[in-house]
């Protein structure tokens, strides 16, 4: 074993030596790059609601649906910024702009501590004579979050596939082995960015102030751009060759074009248009509608002399029908992880932590934003205990190589997931009585006494419910499709993540709204002693409880098609996955 990879290094290197382009001396400017990007980003994140509320004198409920909305574009735009960059400008170009789109946007986040003009004046000693925020004191913070979001959107996913192109050599036999190395030490260095980002970013915006707290995340998005330009002659720059979302719009408008086709009938093999080599030589039955985007009616007028498409906005594939139906099945068992995803953003509990003991000891304070380490460092630790104990174990009675099937491991993440939302309901039931007891009822900034260890089994039951439901949802849509796709199960993640972020806005927008008719005090007031966030709690936990029960359903549905997760639509992508699934869904 030793050997073996003593041989694989020895030739990395020797390629690498040899080659004027890709190779392993290109791998450490990408993943500086990637490394800097997040760290600065999510630097950023955490404490970003006490600068919007205490500088732009909003309300805590109006900055949480900025900070949502803010965290919605960013996902999409990694969706978008993926299709533009397999499309059109190719990988390398879409994340130098996106570095620069970046940088751009936090120093003008930057300049906004450092000129008074860019902000509002602050309000009076009571608060009663805010003074209302500029439309071009609005439109420069808002621009500064469309350029970050602009820059995370083509950096994140186009980093890492940058990488891959570096490596990509046939003749190894064992390149594929080789990526999935570079793909471990890339997501380990993503981990211990956003590690750095929630502990020590937030610490120095604590602790000096917020023109040194963004400061630095612009300098180092200075060095991203810096080190990712250095490697620039030394990359290998593959050419934009279309991208997956682009065939499943073909599939689309196809079926559309030729919705006067009786699929009803019966056609043979050669009214089916194939891809070269395709071991697929029929569409299958399940959403037979969209079978019409690949029967050729006009042979003449539809295919080139090579045999290919004219126009692959009439005549799609057997196999791009496929994965549209593959999409079209994984999409119900994907709604189910949003809810959770929604309760995982807990509006003001920031503020929550800010009125409790933070102290470890006499002389060190936990910032109140790197409570979210809680969460992270406790999905790492069930990821890796599950793997490598429970795996194992279950593995002997269940007879599945992962422990458990997906369905199974989805179910229990969203159970915990409920647990976790009790748990937060109850804790700030308690911490609410406590403030109003000490007389704090119109004091949001006295800290209690009562521990902030009270907030950390909610924050490690939401970190095991991720680990178990995302991952399992991961390894199910890995399940429907070949290993070649397996991009497009993080790109479904990455857009929950915005589905659960615009939720997350309408949800609080509405409660606010209700709970303050009246002239009452909102559930979701800035001082929070006032204000009943319990009961906004108690509110998710019902929803969550709502979406486990819809979740069933889903399951009983999916499981008359699949069993076990396994899908017939693509036989190969079982034999494919089943030595590494684990890895790419943790």
């Amino acid at each position: 074993m030793g050997n073996n990879t003593e041989q694989e290094e020895e030739f990395l290197l020797n390629h690498s030596q040899n080659s004027t382009k890709g190779g392993l001396k290109t791998i450490p400017f990408i993943i500086v790059n990637e490394s800097c990007e997040r760290l600065a980003s999510f630097g950023l994140q955490p404490n970003m609601i006490i600068y919007i509320t205490k500088f732009y004198n909003m309300d805590a409920a109006r900055a949480s649906v900025l900070i949502n909305l803010w965290s919605a574009i960013s996902n999409v735009l990694s969706i978008l910024g993926a299709f533009i960059s397999d499309s059109y400008i190719g990988r390398f170009r879409a994340v130098a702009i996106g570095s620069i789109s970046s940088l751009i946007g936090m120093l003008v986040l930057w300049l906004t501590t450092i000129f008074p003009q860019l902000r509002p004046l602050p309000c009076g000693q009571y608060q009663h004579d805010c003074n209302g925020t500029t439309v071009a004191q609005l439109a420069t913070i808002l621009c500064s979050f469309g350029l970050i979001s602009i820059g995370a959107g083509f950096v994140r996913p186009c980093s890492i596939a940058l990488g891959a192109d570096q490596l990509e050599n046939k003749k190894n036999l064992d390149n594929e082995r080789l990526i999935d190395s570079y793909f471990n030490w890339f997501y380990a260095s993503v981990g211990v960015s956003i590690v750095l980002a929630v502990t020590v970013i937030v610490y120095i915006q604590d602790h000096f102030g917020w023109q040194v707290g963004f400061g630095v995340p612009a300098l180092l998005m200075v060095l991203s751009i810096s080190v990712f330009l250095i490697g620039s002659p030394h990359y290998i720059k593959a050419k934009p060759e279309g991208s997956l979302f682009t065939g499943l719009f073909q599939v689309a408008v196809a079926a559309f074009r030729k919705r006067h086709i009786n699929v009803q009938l019966n056609y043979n093999d050669d009214c089916y248009y194939r891809a070269p080599e395709s071991m697929l030589l029929e569409p299958s039955t399940e959403f037979r509608c969209l079978n019409r985007a690949c029967i050729i009616e006009d042979p003449h007028m539809e295919l080139k002399p090579d045999g290919k498409a004219s126009d692959p906005w009439s005549l799609c594939s057997v196999e791009q029908v496929k994965i549209m139906k593959c999409f079209l099945t994984v999409l119900p068992m994907w709604s189910t992880c949003i809810m959770l995803l929604v309760s995982f953003s807990q509006p003001l509990s920031i503020y929550q932590l800010l009125t409790v003991d933070r102290h470890i000891t006499h002389q060190f304070e936990i910032p109140a934003g790197s409570f979210g380490m809680i969460t992270v460092l406790s999905l790492t630790i069930w990821i890796a205990f599950y793997d490598r104990a429970l795996v194992p174990l279950l593995s002997r009675y269940t007879g599945l190589p992962t422990g458990i099937s997906p369905f199974s491991r989805m179910g229990i993440g969203l159970f915990l997931g409920i647990l976790a939302t009790v748990l937060s309901a109850i804790t700030e039931t308690i911490r609410r009585n406590k403030a109003i007891n000490a007389g704090f009822e119109d004091d949001p900034n006295a800290v209690l006494n009562m521990s902030s260890m009270w907030f950390v089994p909610q924050l490690a039951l939401y970190g095991v419910a991720e680990a178990l439901n995302v991952v399992g949802q991961i390894e199910f849509i890995y399940s429907l499709f070949p290993k070649t796709m397996s991009s497009f199960a993080a790109a479904l993640y990455t857009f929950g993540l915005a589905v659960a972020s615009l939720i997350n806005s309408l949800l609080v927008s509405v409660v606010d709204s209700i709970t303050s008719t009246g002239g009452n005090t909102s559930w979701l007031a800035t001082n929070i002693n006032r204000g009943h966030l319990d009961y906004y709690c108690w509110l998710m936990t019902f929803l969550c409880v709502i979406n486990f029960l819809y979740f069933l359903a889903v399951c009983r549905f999916t499981d008359q098609h699949h069993h076990d997760g396994r899908s017939s639509l693509f036989p190969e992508a079982e034999e494919e996955h089943s030595s590494n699934k684990r890895f790419h869904g943790a």
